[in-house]
């Protein structure tokens, strides 16, 4: 499993665009972290590099957000609040199939609904003191394609 430190909220958003430039249709990213943690701070600089202009939001009180003005789409999910698991109001399926980047926040209520091949990020606080920003990411890749999204995502975030 690669780590990652994270010292501010733009480079929280650097490692998101980073992950745009090297995404492909169909992939699934997975964001796991407190709430605060940077998993929407992330998303906002995937949704800038994808060349989405307006705000990218937190889904946290609408579950799914639609970018598809973006170079290739984007659908950013936070299942937080969905209660009892309960996916019959959201196509899952159908935004797995569509040829753009499914980002879903809170990824542990709906994992038996989801395909076998993803790259799971976690974000972990360093310390908790209110202001800071110092983070760990994780990454823990299943599939060979995420293994080199990792790789190529961590490549560009370098340079």
């Amino acid at each position: 499993m690669t780590k990652l430190e994270i010292n501010s909220a733009e480079d929280m958003q650097k490692l998101g665009a980073s992950l745009a430039k090297t995404a492909k249709p169909h992939d699934l990213l997975l964001l796991n972290g407190d709430l605060g943690a940077g998993k929407t701070t992330m998303t906002q600089g995937l949704g800038r590099e994808l060349g989405i202009h307006r705000p990218v939001k937190s889904p946290t009180f609408t579950i799914v957000r639609e970018y598809r003005e973006a170079k290739m789409p984007l659908f950013h999910m936070d299942f937080y609040r969905l209660e009892n698991d309960d996916l019959s109001s959201i196509d899952l399926e159908g935004y797995l199939a569509e040829p753009g980047l499914v980002v879903i926040e809170w990824p542990q209520l709906v994992m038996n609904d989801l395909p076998d091949e993803f790259l799971q990020l976690t974000i972990t606080r360093v310390d908790d003191s209110w202001d800071s920003t110092k983070r760990v990411v994780e990454f823990n890749a299943h599939g060979k394609r995420n293994k080199e999204w990792v790789k190529d995502a961590l490549a560009e975030y370098n340079r």
